[in-house]
């Protein structure tokens, strides 16, 4: 039969308690309901862990005897909100708390969400103009 090094029970510990700490309802937050508008909160997430240890030898030991085991884990966890979906009715929009973008490619990506929503609405009004034109006929 294998025996476990205690270095796998000390980074199975801390993965442990590390998924724990982080799961999807950290990123995505309860929802906030207030006067028919829905607020849900977006956070960022990082985090990092690290454990290691060492077989240690002494003079005393007996021959055949497990060395003696020393370790040691952390972990750091940084959450930071970057947004806020905002709900109301069929409406859905984006807010953004971060800070501004820096990159061009940055301004492309945040402006997506109102270009499809002028965009849909164009299409729409077109739309309900041809149907007009074709009532009318």
């Amino acid at each position: 039969m294998e025996q476990n090094h205690p270095i796998n029970e000390l980074m199975s510990t801390t993965m442990e308690k590390i998924r724990v700490m982080v799961d999807s309802n950290t990123i995505i937050g309860a929802p906030i309901q207030a006067e028919g508008v829905t607020l849900i909160p977006v956070s960022k997430l990082s985090f990092g862990f690290a454990s290691g240890g060492s077989d240690f030898t002494t003079k005393s030991q007996k021959p055949n005897t497990a060395n003696p085991f020393g370790g040691g884990g952390g972990a750091g966890v940084n959450l930071e909100p970057v947004a806020f979906l905002i709900v109301k009715g069929e409406s859905v929009r984006l807010l953004s708390v971060a800070p501004p973008p820096a990159t061009t490619v940055d301004r492309v990506i945040e402006m997506v969400p109102e270009v499809m929503d002028k965009v849909t609405d164009f299409i729409e009004k077109q739309q309900e103009k041809k149907a007009v034109e074709k009532s009318g006929l």
